[in-house]
Protein backbone atom coordinates (compact mmCIF):
# COMPACT_ATOMS: atom_id res chain seq x y z
CA UNK A 1 0.00 0.00 0.00
CA UNK A 2 1.37 3.42 -0.96
CA UNK A 3 1.64 5.85 1.92
CA UNK A 4 1.88 9.58 1.29
CA UNK A 5 3.71 11.84 3.73
CA UNK A 6 4.69 15.51 3.61
CA UNK A 7 8.42 15.99 3.10
CA UNK A 8 9.95 18.12 5.85
CA UNK A 9 12.83 19.78 4.01
CA UNK A 10 13.92 22.95 5.74
CA UNK A 11 14.03 26.51 4.46
CA UNK A 12 12.72 29.95 5.37
CA UNK A 13 9.43 29.59 3.50
CA UNK A 14 8.06 32.94 4.62
CA UNK A 15 11.17 34.73 3.40
CA UNK A 16 11.09 32.89 0.05
CA UNK A 17 7.38 33.69 -0.28
CA UNK A 18 7.95 37.39 0.31
CA UNK A 19 10.93 37.55 -2.04
CA UNK A 20 9.17 35.84 -4.94
CA UNK A 21 5.60 36.96 -4.14
CA UNK A 22 4.29 33.44 -3.64
CA UNK A 23 2.46 31.71 -0.83
CA UNK A 24 4.78 30.01 1.74
CA UNK A 25 3.02 26.72 0.93
CA UNK A 26 4.19 27.08 -2.69
CA UNK A 27 7.67 27.87 -1.38
CA UNK A 28 7.59 24.62 0.61
CA UNK A 29 6.53 22.63 -2.46
CA UNK A 30 9.36 24.12 -4.49
CA UNK A 31 11.89 23.27 -1.76
CA UNK A 32 10.53 19.72 -1.57
CA UNK A 33 11.38 19.38 -5.26
CA UNK A 34 15.00 20.21 -4.41
CA UNK A 35 14.90 23.59 -6.13
CA UNK A 36 17.43 25.47 -4.00
CA UNK A 37 18.94 28.95 -4.29
CA UNK A 38 17.60 32.22 -5.65
CA UNK A 39 18.62 31.57 -9.26
CA UNK A 40 17.05 28.13 -9.38
CA UNK A 41 13.83 29.32 -7.73
CA UNK A 42 13.56 32.22 -10.14
CA UNK A 43 14.18 29.88 -13.09
CA UNK A 44 11.55 27.49 -11.76
CA UNK A 45 8.96 30.25 -11.47
CA UNK A 46 9.81 32.48 -14.41
CA UNK A 47 12.42 30.84 -16.63
CA UNK A 48 12.44 31.76 -20.32
CA UNK A 49 13.76 30.18 -23.50
CA UNK A 50 16.67 32.62 -23.41
CA UNK A 51 18.00 30.57 -20.49
CA UNK A 52 18.04 27.26 -22.34
CA UNK A 53 21.54 25.72 -22.45
CA UNK A 54 23.43 25.97 -25.72
CA UNK A 55 23.07 22.86 -27.87
CA UNK A 56 26.84 23.03 -28.48
CA UNK A 57 27.41 21.88 -24.90
CA UNK A 58 26.25 18.38 -25.82
CA UNK A 59 28.99 15.87 -26.50
CA UNK A 60 29.53 15.20 -30.24
CA UNK A 61 27.24 18.08 -31.29
CA UNK A 62 29.87 19.81 -33.39
CA UNK A 63 30.83 16.47 -34.94
CA UNK A 64 27.19 15.64 -35.74
CA UNK A 65 26.62 19.08 -37.30
CA UNK A 66 29.80 18.83 -39.37
CA UNK A 67 28.73 15.45 -40.70
CA UNK A 68 25.31 16.57 -41.91
CA UNK A 69 26.66 19.84 -43.29
CA UNK A 70 28.98 17.79 -45.50
CA UNK A 71 26.29 15.23 -46.43
CA UNK A 72 23.83 17.95 -47.43
CA UNK A 73 26.45 19.58 -49.65
CA UNK A 74 27.03 16.19 -51.27
CA UNK A 75 23.26 15.67 -51.71
CA UNK A 76 23.58 12.35 -49.86
CA UNK A 77 20.41 10.46 -48.98
CA UNK A 78 19.56 10.62 -45.27
CA UNK A 79 17.10 8.36 -43.45
CA UNK A 80 15.63 9.04 -40.00
CA UNK A 81 14.78 5.88 -38.04
CA UNK A 82 12.47 6.73 -35.17
CA UNK A 83 10.24 4.99 -32.68
CA UNK A 84 6.51 4.25 -32.44
CA UNK A 85 5.67 6.04 -29.19
CA UNK A 86 4.83 9.70 -28.61
CA UNK A 87 8.48 10.65 -28.05
CA UNK A 88 9.63 8.73 -31.12
CA UNK A 89 6.95 10.18 -33.40
CA UNK A 90 7.57 13.78 -32.32
CA UNK A 91 11.36 13.25 -32.53
CA UNK A 92 10.98 11.97 -36.08
CA UNK A 93 8.80 14.91 -37.05
CA UNK A 94 11.23 17.47 -35.58
CA UNK A 95 14.23 15.95 -37.37
CA UNK A 96 12.37 15.51 -40.65
CA UNK A 97 11.04 19.07 -40.73
CA UNK A 98 14.32 20.55 -39.53
CA UNK A 99 16.54 18.67 -41.97
CA UNK A 100 14.23 19.43 -44.89
CA UNK A 101 14.40 23.12 -43.95
CA UNK A 102 18.19 23.17 -44.42
CA UNK A 103 18.05 21.29 -47.70
CA UNK A 104 18.67 17.67 -46.78
CA UNK A 105 17.48 14.82 -49.01
CA UNK A 106 15.69 13.09 -46.15
CA UNK A 107 13.06 10.42 -45.58
CA UNK A 108 11.82 8.61 -42.50
CA UNK A 109 10.98 5.17 -41.23
CA UNK A 110 9.20 4.45 -37.96
CA UNK A 111 9.45 0.75 -37.07
CA UNK A 112 6.27 -1.24 -36.64
CA UNK A 113 5.84 -2.35 -33.05
CA UNK A 114 4.97 -5.95 -33.94
CA UNK A 115 6.77 -6.75 -37.19
CA UNK A 116 9.89 -4.63 -36.64
CA UNK A 117 10.19 -4.22 -32.88
CA UNK A 118 11.82 -1.34 -31.06
CA UNK A 119 14.67 0.58 -32.59
CA UNK A 120 17.06 -0.17 -35.40
CA UNK A 121 17.36 -3.79 -36.54
CA UNK A 122 19.35 -5.71 -39.13
CA UNK A 123 16.53 -5.82 -41.66
CA UNK A 124 16.20 -2.03 -41.46
CA UNK A 125 19.91 -1.70 -42.25
CA UNK A 126 19.45 -4.02 -45.22
CA UNK A 127 16.46 -2.00 -46.42
CA UNK A 128 18.49 1.20 -46.13
CA UNK A 129 21.26 -0.38 -48.21
CA UNK A 130 18.73 -1.41 -50.87
CA UNK A 131 17.39 2.15 -50.93
CA UNK A 132 20.96 3.50 -51.28
CA UNK A 133 20.81 5.44 -48.05
CA UNK A 134 24.10 7.12 -47.23
CA UNK A 135 23.42 8.33 -43.68
CA UNK A 136 21.14 7.06 -40.93
CA UNK A 137 20.02 9.37 -38.12
CA UNK A 138 18.26 7.63 -35.25
CA UNK A 139 15.94 9.35 -32.81
CA UNK A 140 14.71 8.02 -29.46
CA UNK A 141 16.72 4.84 -30.07
CA UNK A 142 20.14 3.53 -31.06
CA UNK A 143 22.24 3.82 -27.92
CA UNK A 144 21.91 0.08 -27.21
CA UNK A 145 22.15 -1.11 -30.83
CA UNK A 146 25.90 -1.71 -31.09
CA UNK A 147 25.65 -4.75 -33.39
CA UNK A 148 23.20 -3.09 -35.78
CA UNK A 149 25.26 0.11 -35.93
CA UNK A 150 28.36 -1.95 -36.68
CA UNK A 151 26.45 -3.67 -39.50
CA UNK A 152 25.57 -0.29 -41.00
CA UNK A 153 29.19 0.84 -40.72
CA UNK A 154 30.37 -2.36 -42.40
CA UNK A 155 28.08 -1.51 -45.32
CA UNK A 156 29.71 1.90 -45.65
CA UNK A 157 26.96 4.00 -44.09
CA UNK A 158 27.36 6.97 -41.78
CA UNK A 159 25.36 6.76 -38.56
CA UNK A 160 24.36 9.55 -36.17
CA UNK A 161 22.55 8.54 -32.97
CA UNK A 162 20.21 10.90 -31.15
CA UNK A 163 18.82 9.20 -28.06
CA UNK A 164 18.10 9.77 -24.38
CA UNK A 165 17.92 6.26 -22.96
CA UNK A 166 20.37 4.87 -20.43
CA UNK A 167 23.80 4.08 -21.85
CA UNK A 168 24.68 0.35 -21.67
CA UNK A 169 27.57 -0.42 -19.38
CA UNK A 170 29.65 -3.20 -17.92
CA UNK A 171 31.22 -3.45 -14.50
CA UNK A 172 35.03 -3.46 -14.45
CA UNK A 173 36.88 -3.44 -11.13
CA UNK A 174 33.87 -1.97 -9.41
CA UNK A 175 33.43 0.84 -11.94
CA UNK A 176 30.95 1.23 -14.76
CA UNK A 177 32.40 1.43 -18.23
CA UNK A 178 30.15 2.72 -21.01
CA UNK A 179 29.49 0.36 -23.92
CA UNK A 180 28.86 2.73 -26.83
CA UNK A 181 27.85 1.73 -30.35
CA UNK A 182 30.38 2.54 -33.12
CA UNK A 183 28.37 5.46 -34.54
CA UNK A 184 30.03 8.46 -36.20
CA UNK A 185 28.42 10.76 -33.62
CA UNK A 186 26.29 10.13 -30.55
CA UNK A 187 24.00 12.79 -29.09
CA UNK A 188 22.85 11.53 -25.72
CA UNK A 189 23.24 13.66 -22.56
CA UNK A 190 23.35 10.51 -20.43
CA UNK A 191 26.86 9.71 -21.64
CA UNK A 192 29.05 9.92 -18.56
CA UNK A 193 31.42 12.42 -20.15
CA UNK A 194 28.76 14.63 -21.75
CA UNK A 195 28.91 18.14 -20.22
CA UNK A 196 25.33 19.06 -21.15
CA UNK A 197 23.70 20.19 -17.86
CA UNK A 198 20.29 18.54 -18.28
CA UNK A 199 20.58 14.74 -18.27
CA UNK A 200 16.81 14.18 -18.26
CA UNK A 201 15.82 15.27 -21.74
CA UNK A 202 13.33 13.27 -23.77
CA UNK A 203 14.28 12.06 -27.24
CA UNK A 204 12.36 14.86 -28.96
CA UNK A 205 14.29 17.53 -27.07
CA UNK A 206 17.61 15.88 -27.98
CA UNK A 207 16.43 16.05 -31.62
CA UNK A 208 15.36 19.67 -31.08
CA UNK A 209 18.82 20.58 -29.75
CA UNK A 210 20.37 19.01 -32.85
CA UNK A 211 18.12 21.06 -35.13
CA UNK A 212 18.88 24.19 -33.10
CA UNK A 213 22.61 23.69 -33.71
CA UNK A 214 22.06 22.94 -37.41
CA UNK A 215 19.87 26.03 -37.84
CA UNK A 216 22.63 28.13 -36.28
CA UNK A 217 25.23 26.62 -38.63
CA UNK A 218 23.02 27.14 -41.70
CA UNK A 219 21.93 30.66 -40.73
CA UNK A 220 18.25 29.86 -40.21
CA UNK A 221 16.53 32.55 -38.07
CA UNK A 222 16.30 31.46 -34.43
CA UNK A 223 12.61 32.43 -34.38
CA UNK A 224 11.83 29.40 -36.52
CA UNK A 225 12.74 27.15 -33.59
CA UNK A 226 9.55 28.34 -31.88
CA UNK A 227 7.59 26.00 -34.16
CA UNK A 228 9.09 23.07 -32.23
CA UNK A 229 8.25 24.18 -28.69
CA UNK A 230 4.81 22.58 -28.65
CA UNK A 231 6.23 19.28 -29.96
CA UNK A 232 8.95 19.37 -27.33
CA UNK A 233 6.29 20.00 -24.67
CA UNK A 234 4.10 17.12 -25.87
CA UNK A 235 7.04 14.69 -25.88
CA UNK A 236 8.40 15.85 -22.50
CA UNK A 237 5.07 15.37 -20.75
CA UNK A 238 4.14 12.27 -22.74
CA UNK A 239 7.44 10.55 -21.94
CA UNK A 240 7.13 11.55 -18.25
CA UNK A 241 10.27 13.65 -17.89
CA UNK A 242 11.01 15.72 -14.78
CA UNK A 243 9.40 19.15 -15.11
CA UNK A 244 12.33 21.17 -13.86
CA UNK A 245 14.89 23.44 -15.47
CA UNK A 246 14.95 23.25 -19.25
CA UNK A 247 12.06 20.79 -19.39
CA UNK A 248 9.82 23.08 -17.38
CA UNK A 249 10.62 26.06 -19.60
CA UNK A 250 9.93 24.12 -22.80
CA UNK A 251 6.66 22.71 -21.50
CA UNK A 252 5.49 26.15 -20.33
CA UNK A 253 6.35 27.70 -23.71
CA UNK A 254 4.80 24.81 -25.61
CA UNK A 255 1.55 24.94 -23.67
CA UNK A 256 1.25 28.67 -24.36
CA UNK A 257 1.49 28.00 -28.10
CA UNK A 258 -0.50 24.75 -28.31
CA UNK A 259 -3.92 26.41 -28.13
CA UNK A 260 -3.10 28.47 -31.23
CA UNK A 261 -0.82 25.97 -32.95
CA UNK A 262 -0.12 26.35 -36.64
CA UNK A 263 0.04 22.57 -37.06
CA UNK A 264 -3.11 21.39 -38.83
CA UNK A 265 -2.94 17.94 -37.28
CA UNK A 266 -2.68 19.22 -33.71
CA UNK A 267 -5.50 21.68 -34.37
CA UNK A 268 -7.82 18.87 -35.44
CA UNK A 269 -6.72 16.54 -32.64
CA UNK A 270 -7.61 19.26 -30.14
CA UNK A 271 -10.99 19.67 -31.86
CA UNK A 272 -11.65 15.92 -31.99
CA UNK A 273 -11.25 15.80 -28.21
CA UNK A 274 -13.48 18.87 -27.63
CA UNK A 275 -10.68 21.00 -26.22
CA UNK A 276 -11.13 24.03 -28.49
CA UNK A 277 -12.37 26.20 -25.63
CA UNK A 278 -10.29 24.62 -22.85
CA UNK A 279 -7.13 25.90 -21.26
CA UNK A 280 -4.77 23.14 -22.36
CA UNK A 281 -2.54 21.92 -19.54
CA UNK A 282 -0.01 19.17 -18.98
CA UNK A 283 -2.94 16.98 -17.93
CA UNK A 284 -4.48 17.21 -21.40
CA UNK A 285 -1.17 16.21 -22.98
CA UNK A 286 -0.65 13.30 -20.61
CA UNK A 287 -4.17 11.91 -20.56
CA UNK A 288 -6.04 13.15 -23.65
CA UNK A 289 -3.92 14.25 -26.62
CA UNK A 290 -0.81 12.18 -25.89
CA UNK A 291 -2.63 8.84 -25.67
CA UNK A 292 -4.22 9.53 -29.08
CA UNK A 293 -0.79 10.03 -30.64
CA UNK A 294 0.41 6.87 -28.92
CA UNK A 295 -2.64 4.85 -29.92
CA UNK A 296 -1.67 4.39 -33.57
CA UNK A 297 1.70 2.94 -32.62
CA UNK A 298 -0.01 0.59 -30.19
CA UNK A 299 -2.88 -0.78 -32.27
CA UNK A 300 -2.08 0.19 -35.86
CA UNK A 301 1.00 1.96 -37.19
CA UNK A 302 2.77 5.01 -35.80
CA UNK A 303 3.05 6.25 -39.38
CA UNK A 304 -0.54 7.44 -38.95
CA UNK A 305 0.41 9.75 -36.08
CA UNK A 306 3.35 11.07 -38.10
CA UNK A 307 0.95 11.66 -41.00
CA UNK A 308 -1.28 13.66 -38.65
CA UNK A 309 1.58 16.01 -37.77
CA UNK A 310 2.44 16.29 -41.48
CA UNK A 311 -1.14 16.87 -42.64
CA UNK A 312 -1.38 19.70 -45.17
CA UNK A 313 -5.15 20.18 -45.28
CA UNK A 314 -7.89 20.54 -42.70
CA UNK A 315 -9.79 17.61 -44.22
CA UNK A 316 -6.84 15.21 -44.07
CA UNK A 317 -6.02 16.31 -40.53
CA UNK A 318 -9.63 15.91 -39.34
CA UNK A 319 -9.85 12.39 -40.76
CA UNK A 320 -6.61 11.29 -39.13
CA UNK A 321 -7.47 12.95 -35.82
CA UNK A 322 -10.80 11.13 -35.77
CA UNK A 323 -9.10 7.82 -36.49
CA UNK A 324 -6.58 8.30 -33.69
CA UNK A 325 -9.26 9.32 -31.19
CA UNK A 326 -11.27 6.20 -32.05
CA UNK A 327 -8.18 4.02 -31.74
CA UNK A 328 -7.53 5.45 -28.30
CA UNK A 329 -11.02 4.51 -27.17
CA UNK A 330 -10.39 0.92 -28.30
CA UNK A 331 -7.07 0.97 -26.49
CA UNK A 332 -8.77 1.99 -23.24
CA UNK A 333 -11.12 -1.01 -23.36
CA UNK A 334 -8.32 -3.46 -24.13
CA UNK A 335 -6.16 -1.96 -21.39
CA UNK A 336 -8.86 -2.42 -18.77
CA UNK A 337 -9.32 -6.05 -19.80
CA UNK A 338 -5.57 -6.71 -19.58
CA UNK A 339 -5.29 -4.95 -16.22
CA UNK A 340 -8.07 -7.06 -14.70
CA UNK A 341 -6.43 -10.26 -15.94
CA UNK A 342 -3.06 -9.22 -14.48
CA UNK A 343 -4.67 -8.46 -11.11
CA UNK A 344 -6.43 -11.84 -11.16
CA UNK A 345 -3.12 -13.65 -11.77
CA UNK A 346 -1.37 -11.74 -9.01
CA UNK A 347 -4.11 -12.25 -6.44
CA UNK A 348 -4.55 -15.97 -7.11
CA UNK A 349 -0.90 -17.01 -7.28
CA UNK A 350 2.31 -16.63 -5.28
CA UNK A 351 3.05 -13.47 -7.28
CA UNK A 352 1.12 -11.50 -4.67
CA UNK A 353 4.08 -11.97 -2.29
CA UNK A 354 6.72 -10.76 -4.77
CA UNK A 355 8.42 -7.43 -4.21
CA UNK A 356 8.92 -7.03 -7.95
CA UNK A 357 5.92 -8.15 -10.02
CA UNK A 358 6.60 -10.03 -13.25
CA UNK A 359 3.29 -10.92 -14.94
CA UNK A 360 2.99 -12.87 -18.18
CA UNK A 361 -0.13 -12.18 -20.28
CA UNK A 362 0.44 -14.28 -23.41
CA UNK A 363 -2.77 -13.19 -25.15
CA UNK A 364 -2.52 -9.47 -24.41
CA UNK A 365 -1.58 -7.08 -27.22
CA UNK A 366 2.10 -6.28 -26.68
CA UNK A 367 1.53 -2.55 -27.16
CA UNK A 368 -0.51 -2.42 -23.94
CA UNK A 369 2.15 -3.94 -21.68
CA UNK A 370 3.57 -0.61 -20.53
CA UNK A 371 0.19 0.91 -19.68
CA UNK A 372 -0.91 -2.19 -17.77
CA UNK A 373 2.44 -2.31 -15.94
CA UNK A 374 1.85 1.28 -14.90
CA UNK A 375 -1.61 0.45 -13.54
CA UNK A 376 -0.22 -2.54 -11.64
CA UNK A 377 2.57 -0.40 -10.23
CA UNK A 378 -0.01 2.14 -9.03
CA UNK A 379 -2.22 -0.50 -7.42
CA UNK A 380 0.50 -2.39 -5.55
CA UNK A 381 3.19 0.32 -5.34
CA UNK A 382 5.81 -2.16 -6.50
CA UNK A 383 7.96 -2.31 -9.63
CA UNK A 384 5.96 -4.18 -12.28
CA UNK A 385 6.85 -5.90 -15.54
CA UNK A 386 4.12 -7.07 -17.91
CA UNK A 387 5.18 -9.51 -20.63
CA UNK A 388 3.08 -10.54 -23.61
CA UNK A 389 3.34 -13.23 -26.26
CA UNK A 390 5.08 -12.24 -29.49
CA UNK A 391 5.66 -13.90 -32.84
CA UNK A 392 9.07 -15.28 -31.89
CA UNK A 393 9.53 -14.25 -28.26
CA UNK A 394 7.83 -12.62 -25.31
CA UNK A 395 7.93 -8.83 -25.21
CA UNK A 396 7.08 -6.47 -22.44
CA UNK A 397 7.49 -3.26 -20.52
CA UNK A 398 8.13 -2.29 -16.93
CA UNK A 399 7.18 0.65 -14.75
CA UNK A 400 9.01 1.34 -11.53
CA UNK A 401 8.96 3.23 -8.24
CA UNK A 402 11.48 5.84 -7.09
CA UNK A 403 13.58 3.45 -4.98
CA UNK A 404 14.15 0.89 -7.75
CA UNK A 405 16.21 1.52 -10.90
CA UNK A 406 14.55 -0.70 -13.46
CA UNK A 407 17.28 -0.36 -16.08
CA UNK A 408 20.05 -1.27 -13.63
CA UNK A 409 18.19 -4.39 -12.54
CA UNK A 410 17.68 -5.46 -16.16
CA UNK A 411 21.42 -5.12 -16.76
CA UNK A 412 21.90 -7.88 -14.18
CA UNK A 413 19.66 -10.16 -16.26
CA UNK A 414 21.16 -9.17 -19.61
CA UNK A 415 22.32 -12.69 -20.48
CA UNK A 416 18.75 -13.94 -20.21
CA UNK A 417 17.26 -11.38 -22.59
CA UNK A 418 17.23 -10.85 -26.32
CA UNK A 419 17.05 -7.06 -26.08
CA UNK A 420 16.30 -4.44 -23.46
CA UNK A 421 16.63 -0.74 -22.75
CA UNK A 422 15.09 2.12 -20.85
CA UNK A 423 15.37 4.33 -17.79
CA UNK A 424 15.31 3.95 -14.00
CA UNK A 425 11.51 4.38 -14.00
CA UNK A 426 10.56 2.52 -17.20
CA UNK A 427 12.02 -0.12 -19.48
CA UNK A 428 11.24 -2.45 -22.35
CA UNK A 429 12.50 -5.93 -23.11
CA UNK A 430 12.18 -8.99 -25.28
CA UNK A 431 12.91 -12.43 -23.92
CA UNK A 432 12.47 -16.10 -24.76
CA UNK A 433 9.40 -17.47 -23.02
CA UNK A 434 11.45 -20.18 -21.27
CA UNK A 435 13.47 -17.50 -19.48
CA UNK A 436 10.56 -15.55 -17.99
CA UNK A 437 10.51 -17.51 -14.73
CA UNK A 438 14.29 -17.25 -14.41
CA UNK A 439 14.13 -13.47 -14.73
CA UNK A 440 11.34 -13.46 -12.18
CA UNK A 441 13.55 -15.43 -9.78
CA UNK A 442 16.33 -12.89 -10.19
CA UNK A 443 14.01 -9.92 -9.84
CA UNK A 444 12.11 -11.21 -6.83
CA UNK A 445 14.67 -13.48 -5.24
CA UNK A 446 17.88 -11.73 -4.42
CA UNK A 447 18.23 -8.58 -6.49
CA UNK A 448 16.41 -5.31 -6.60
CA UNK A 449 15.27 -3.31 -3.65
CA UNK A 450 17.96 -4.70 -1.33
CA UNK A 451 20.79 -4.64 -3.86
CA UNK A 452 22.58 -1.69 -2.29
CA UNK A 453 22.76 -3.29 1.16
CA UNK A 454 23.02 -6.68 2.83
CA UNK A 455 20.68 -9.34 1.49
CA UNK A 456 18.90 -12.06 3.41
CA UNK A 457 18.16 -15.22 1.48
CA UNK A 458 15.40 -17.43 2.85
CA UNK A 459 14.32 -20.90 1.90
CA UNK A 460 10.84 -20.88 3.46
CA UNK A 461 10.72 -24.64 4.05
CA UNK A 462 14.04 -24.56 5.89
CA UNK A 463 13.48 -21.44 8.00
CA UNK A 464 17.16 -20.56 8.07
CA UNK A 465 18.80 -17.29 7.13
CA UNK A 466 22.15 -16.75 5.49
CA UNK A 467 23.83 -13.42 4.95
CA UNK A 468 26.23 -12.62 2.12
CA UNK A 469 27.52 -9.57 0.32
CA UNK A 470 25.14 -8.45 -2.45
CA UNK A 471 27.73 -8.96 -5.18
CA UNK A 472 28.52 -12.49 -3.95
CA UNK A 473 24.84 -13.35 -3.75
CA UNK A 474 24.21 -12.13 -7.30
CA UNK A 475 27.10 -14.13 -8.72
CA UNK A 476 26.07 -17.36 -7.03
CA UNK A 477 22.35 -17.21 -7.71
CA UNK A 478 22.73 -15.95 -11.25
CA UNK A 479 25.22 -18.69 -12.08
CA UNK A 480 22.83 -21.36 -10.91
CA UNK A 481 19.93 -19.83 -12.79
CA UNK A 482 21.99 -19.76 -15.99
CA UNK A 483 22.82 -23.43 -15.55
CA UNK A 484 19.24 -24.33 -14.70
CA UNK A 485 20.19 -25.67 -11.26
CA UNK A 486 17.80 -23.69 -9.09
CA UNK A 487 14.63 -25.66 -8.48
CA UNK A 488 13.16 -23.52 -5.74
CA UNK A 489 12.44 -19.85 -5.44
CA UNK A 490 14.39 -17.68 -3.04
CA UNK A 491 12.57 -14.84 -1.34
CA UNK A 492 14.09 -11.49 -0.43
CA UNK A 493 13.17 -10.09 2.97
CA UNK A 494 14.06 -7.01 4.99
CA UNK A 495 15.84 -7.52 8.28
CA UNK A 496 16.03 -5.40 11.39
CA UNK A 497 18.43 -2.47 11.11
CA UNK A 498 20.32 -3.35 14.28
CA UNK A 499 21.02 -6.80 12.94
CA UNK A 500 22.32 -5.36 9.68
CA UNK A 501 24.70 -3.14 11.62
CA UNK A 502 26.20 -6.06 13.52
CA UNK A 503 26.47 -8.23 10.43
CA UNK A 504 28.17 -5.41 8.54
CA UNK A 505 30.98 -5.62 11.06
CA UNK A 506 31.80 -9.20 10.14
CA UNK A 507 34.90 -9.54 7.93
CA UNK A 508 34.80 -11.06 4.44
CA UNK A 509 37.87 -12.80 3.06
CA UNK A 510 38.88 -13.42 -0.54
CA UNK A 511 38.30 -17.19 -0.46
CA UNK A 512 36.26 -17.53 2.67
CA UNK A 513 33.11 -15.51 3.34
CA UNK A 514 31.65 -15.42 6.81
CA UNK A 515 27.92 -15.98 6.76
CA UNK A 516 25.69 -15.19 9.70
CA UNK A 517 23.36 -18.14 10.19
CA UNK A 518 20.34 -17.90 12.45
CA UNK A 519 18.51 -21.22 12.74
CA UNK A 520 15.91 -22.24 15.27
CA UNK A 521 17.53 -24.70 17.68
CA UNK A 522 20.99 -24.32 16.18
CA UNK A 523 22.07 -20.76 16.97
CA UNK A 524 20.50 -18.59 19.62
CA UNK A 525 18.39 -16.06 17.65
CA UNK A 526 19.16 -13.42 20.28
CA UNK A 527 22.91 -13.74 19.80
CA UNK A 528 23.48 -12.56 16.24
CA UNK A 529 27.22 -12.28 16.83
CA UNK A 530 27.42 -16.06 16.57
CA UNK A 531 27.96 -17.28 13.06
CA UNK A 532 29.23 -20.13 10.92
CA UNK A 533 31.92 -19.54 8.30
CA UNK A 534 31.38 -21.66 5.20
CA UNK A 535 34.51 -22.54 3.27
CA UNK A 536 34.16 -20.65 -0.01
CA UNK A 537 31.60 -20.52 -2.78
CA UNK A 538 31.12 -24.27 -3.14
CA UNK A 539 29.96 -24.58 0.45
CA UNK A 540 27.60 -21.66 0.06
CA UNK A 541 26.22 -23.07 -3.17
CA UNK A 542 25.55 -26.38 -1.45
CA UNK A 543 23.63 -24.70 1.38
CA UNK A 544 21.60 -22.45 -0.92
CA UNK A 545 20.66 -25.03 -3.51
CA UNK A 546 20.63 -28.51 -1.98
CA UNK A 547 20.67 -28.65 1.80
CA UNK A 548 17.58 -28.90 3.96
CA UNK A 549 17.21 -27.54 7.46
CA UNK A 550 17.90 -30.97 9.01
CA UNK A 551 21.02 -31.40 6.88
CA UNK A 552 22.34 -28.03 8.02
CA UNK A 553 21.79 -29.01 11.65
CA UNK A 554 23.49 -32.38 11.07
CA UNK A 555 26.55 -30.80 9.43
CA UNK A 556 26.91 -28.27 12.24
CA UNK A 557 26.58 -31.03 14.80
CA UNK A 558 29.29 -33.09 13.08
CA UNK A 559 31.65 -30.15 13.18
CA UNK A 560 31.02 -29.70 16.88
CA UNK A 561 30.16 -26.06 16.33
CA UNK A 562 27.36 -24.43 18.25
CA UNK A 563 28.49 -20.86 17.84
CA UNK A 564 31.49 -18.98 16.49
CA UNK A 565 33.74 -20.96 14.16
CA UNK A 566 34.24 -22.40 10.68
CA UNK A 567 32.92 -25.44 8.87
CA UNK A 568 34.21 -26.71 5.53
CA UNK A 569 30.94 -28.10 4.16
Amino acid sequence: MEKWVIAAKRADFNQIGQQFHIDPVIARLIRNRDVIGEDKIREYLAGTVKELPSPWLMKDMEKAVDILEKKISQKAKVRIIGDYDIDGVTSTYILMKGLARIGADVDTYIPDRVSDGYGIHAHLIERAETDRIDTIVTCDNGIAAAAEIQMAKDKGMTVIITDHHEVPYREEKGERQMVLPPADAILNPKQYDCPYPNKNLCGAVVAFKYIAALYERFGVPAEELEDYYELAAIATVGDVMDLQGENRILVKEGLCRLKNTKNQGLQELIRANSLEDAKITAYHIGFVLGPCINASGRLDTAARSLALLNAKTKEEAARLAGDLTALNQSRKALTEKGKEEAIRIIETTELKNDRVLVVYLPDCHESLAGIIAGRIREKYHRPAFVLTGGETSAKGSGRSIESYSMYEELVKCADLMIQFGGHPMAAGLSIEEKNIENVRVIMTGCFGLCAKGPIVIIRPEDTFYSMVKPEDCEEIIKTHIMEGKIVERLLCKDIDGTVVKKLDELPFYKKQMRIALKNCGVIDPENIDEYIAFDGFKALEKVLTTMTRDEVIEEISKSGLRGRGGAGF
